[in-house]
């Protein structure tokens, strides 16, 4: 039924849009005057700016292939897959008042991403209600549209709850002035609850300083924190694709690396540093994760940490002379504009990631221990990985990007089942946004 309304919907957005072509212009009411916009999606608002609506939305399609550690028994694998299929509806009411509605159809539990309700009449100051996207890091405060690699860095993987916006609801609060922007917010998490069915709930906060900002030269730095507690008993696991994501689409042969797991109890915590410098054509930045969560000593049998840290370093360089766009709201880099119509813009990079889990990959049965995860080898009470990525991204326009990536990855003390430990990868993308 959902899907009917939206095609229905969709249906209606076009209608307009086709209206707008022919009637260029503004349109005439009893009140304010309505103007219509078509490029970059559908945007209708009152030229007074006290309501809008605007409906947008993006297609990512994805094709891999990858061998060794990326699948469990070593052979080449492939996989195709739509990696989002999102439309996206926001707008303005009254001013003051802001809404946002983005949901991924490519996704088999077709969630809503978002749902949240804001209100800007505080500014600087935005409160924000609903689902929403917590932002810990830089390559997450950027849109999958526009990151560089196909994937985000194996790094988040090491404590996913930082960015999870489909456990759960929150409130959040962030503001952006002068060279500073900043935000917190907290946000209840499903599944983890006590007996009584209270939810616990996740704080993360992100605050960026960009003493340079502008078109060709940025200078951005940020600090990231995040705390929850959790109930006695609640099993982590840290998994990694290591920024392929096939592995996971793919049933029969893909491997989702398991590098660690524990039973906790108390307090989850994490911390971030970000760092990046563009200057014209060329930028390098980088990230560190560490994480600290508390064992349960009933369960696991002693009470050691579940401890994780990861960063990654990366170079990127267009080509055709354009600089990446920069935005100090959000703390984040952005679409890179074609100047040559014809020729589109080429952009060529390079990253390399790296994580480390300092427990084995060990998940607790009960007061009698903890036994090593079926089908998985540690060697040492420390699982690590490196992963290499050069990719090369050709933005055709600004709605048409095409990317092609080659992953070279190995790990240390954890292997698949063949007993690799290492892997290659090479991943495809074909990308419209509206």
């Amino acid at each position: 039924m959902i899907r009917k309304h939206f095609a229905g919907f969709a249906a209606s957005a076009l209608a307009l849009a086709v209206s707008a072509q022919a009637f260029a212009g503004t349109v005439t009411t009893d009140g304010a005057d309505i103007m219509i916009k078509t490029k970059g999606g559908l945007e209708v608002g009152t030229t007074d700016k006290e309501f809008s609506f605007k409906i947008n939305g993006r297609l990512q399609a994805d094709a891999d292939s990858f061998d060794g550690f990326y699948t469990q028994n070593g052979e080449r694998a492939d996989e195709t897959y739509f990696r989002r299929a999102r439309i996206e509806i926001s707008g303005v009411a009254f001013t003051d008042w802001g809404y946002t509605f983005n949901r991924n159809f490519g996704d088999s539990s077709s969630n809503w991403d978002e749902l949240a309700i804001h209100y800007n009449g505080w500014k600087p100051v935005q409160l924000s209600i609903g689902r929403i996207n917590p932002t810990f890091g830089l390559e997450e405060a950027v849109s999958s549209k526009w990151i560089t690699a196909i994937e985000r860095s194996a790094m988040y993987d090491l404590a996913p709850w930082l960015n999870s916006h489909e456990d759960g609801e929150g409130i959040r609060l962030r503001a952006t002035a002068g060279m500073f922007h900043g935000e917190v917010g907290g946000y209840r998490q499903s599944g983890n609850e006590d007996e009584d069915g209270q939810n616990n709930t996740s704080f993360i906060a992100r605050g960026v300083v960009a003493p340079i900002v502008q078109d060709d030269q940025v200078l951005h730095f940020g600090l990231n924190f995040a705390t929850r507690e959790v109930e006695a008993g609640f099993e982590e696991e840290i998994e990694s694709r290591l920024s392929v994501r096939g592995t996971t689409e793919d049933g029969p042969n893909g491997n989702r690396a398991l590098f660690g797991g524990a039973a906790l109890d108390g307090t989850d915590q994490a911390w971030g540093l970000e760092a990046a410098y563009m200057i014209g054509p060329f930028s390098v930045q980088g990230e560190y994760l560490t994480r600290n969560a508390d064992g349960d000593a009933a369960l696991n049998g002693n009470d050691n940490d579940l401890e994780a840290t990861g960063y990654n370093v990366q170079l990127a360089y267009t080509l055709t002379g354009e600089s990446r766009s920069y935005k100090l709201d959000g703390g984040k880099f952005d679409k890179i504009k074609p100047e040559n119509k014809q020729l589109g813009a080429w952009e060529v990079f390079y990253r390399y990631d790296n994580i480390t889990v300092d427990e084995t990959a060990m998940l607790p049965v009960g007061e009698g221990g903890a036994v090593p995860v079926a089908g998985l080898t540690v060697d040492s009470a420390e699982a690590a990985a490196k992963t290499h990525t050069i990719g090369v991204n050709w933005y055709a326009n600004e709605a048409v990007k095409i990317s092609a990536n080659y992953l070279k990855t190995s790990v240390d003390d954890v292997v698949n089942a063949n007993g690799d430990d290492d892997g290659d990868a090479i991943s495809l993308r074909a990308q419209y946004v509206f």
